[in-house]
């Protein structure tokens, strides 16, 4: 059984590396949930074991947020920050600045995710209502999404899960990323200004303009007040973060105006079937022993993810190699200690820039492009995402070697 075990488990990672299985149709999703349901029906856990396994809190906080995302999203709060930059007066360069600022901006207190998945479309139709490429504006809104998660606890799902493993403080956290963050939101805006300032203007084929949720003001404010009020308890409370989301999530379904369909359809109901899913398989991991065996073996080998230095090194290629979900989580059972936390969730994050597939953020923009017959290739992602994807994580590995001797 152990074998079996050890088997399902490198080709659920393989199917991470990969995106898919080969000869069937299966995502990473599908492969991740493949795996859960055949160890489970093999007999590697029961299925109490595989129900207990799974991290509710971490579920729960995630789920939560994405509904208060749906708020926003139905109330027309994302379609009004559209309206807002196409009605800017600004030019190429200070409207790139301006998308990179909303995209990190509304990252920092809802998931990456959800914010790309809303405001994607969007900001393609800005550029291309100002004749402009839409490709850089894409661009920096997936690296901005990003490095804007990086800054909070609740800014993409694998800092929801390294801060709820273990234990982090929202504020403390923020404050220890808030200026490596603040650096590599300039550094982004740079890279890509300097990489297509000469072609930005380029004429590119008129599309369908996007039709814009109309703007809900007495649900907008709801929303709005309501995320104000999950950040105040998040900072300055020590309740549970998973109790306050889903109590944001149950004011948010209280609505006579919008049907409650309307904001399940935005949850990412696959990512949360990914993370149940991995949750299980890495309990059959354990389990079979491989867990204490993969520690010692990184032991053995001098590699020791309680020195600063090797574990925000060693999380970069593997965050590229599997996505970041996936490395954060096996980093994570080799006993990552918490005072380590803010070093895992910013490389592991940052490094989501340098390729295409290291962050889902990256996909779910590139997949809008292709949409709308933009090339957004992981050669067109690299121009931009090594520099950007480089620069931004050594910046951090600074300030946090900084911090570590003062």
């Amino acid at each position: 059984m152990t074998t079996f075990v050890l088997i399902t488990f490198f080709m659920v990672y393989m199917a991470m590396v990969v995106g898919r299985v080969p000869a069937l149709r299966l995502d990473r999703t599908g492969a991740a949930l493949l795996g859960a349901l055949a160890l489970v029906a093999a007999g590697a856990l029961t299925a109490r074991d595989a129900w207990l396994a799974v991290d509710v809190p971490t579920l729960a906080l995630l789920f939560g947020m994405m509904v208060l995302s749906a708020q926003l999203a139905a109330a027309g709060v994302y379609a009004q920050v559209a309206r807002s930059l196409d009605a800017a007066q600004a030019g190429p360069r200070a409207l790139l600045a301006w998308v990179i600022i909303a995209s990190s901006a509304l990252s920092a207190v809802l998931t990456n995710d959800v914010v790309c998945v809303a405001l994607a479309p969007l900001v393609a139709e800005v550029a291309r209502r100002r004749h402009l490429h839409p490709l850089p504006f894409l661009l920096a809104l997936a690296a901005a999404a990003n490095v804007g998660g990086a800054l909070t606890l609740i800014g993409n799902p694998q800092n929801i899960l390294i801060g709820q493993t273990l234990q982090l403080s929202f504020g403390a956290y923020a404050l220890q990323a808030a200026v490596p963050v603040a650096l590599s939101l300039g550094v982004t805006w740079w890279v890509i200004w300097s990489a297509w300032k000469a072609r930005i203007t380029v004429s590119v084929a008129p599309t369908t303009s996007q039709a814009l949720v109309a703007w809900e003001r007495g649900p907008a404010l709801k929303g709005l007040l309501l995320v104000g009020l999950v950040m105040a308890l998040f900072v300055a409370t020590d309740v549970p973060r998973e109790a306050v989301a889903l109590g944001a999530a149950a004011v948010v379904l209280c609505s006579r105006r919008i049907h409650s369909q309307a904001f399940l359809t935005r949850v990412d109901w696959p990512l949360l079937v990914l993370f149940t899913s991995l949750f299980v398989v890495h309990a059959a991991f354990e389990a079979a022993g491989w867990t204490a065996q993969l520690a010692q073996g990184l032991q053995a080998t001098n590699v020791r993810v309680d020195d600063l230095h090797t574990l925000y090194w060693l999380s970069v290629p593997l965050s590229n190699l599997v996505s970041n979900v996936p490395a954060v989580m096996l980093l994570l059972e080799t006993g990552v200690p918490a005072a380590l936390g803010p070093a895992l969730a910013l490389s592991s994050t940052l490094a989501g820039n340098l390729l295409l597939v290291g962050s889902i953020a990256n996909l779910i923009v590139a997949e809008e492009a292709q949409r709308q017959g933009l090339a957004f290739t992981w050669k067109e992602h690299a121009k931009v995402g090594v520099p950007i994807g480089l620069s931004t994580l050594v910046i951090a590995w600074l300030w946090l070697a900084f911090l570590a001797s003062h």
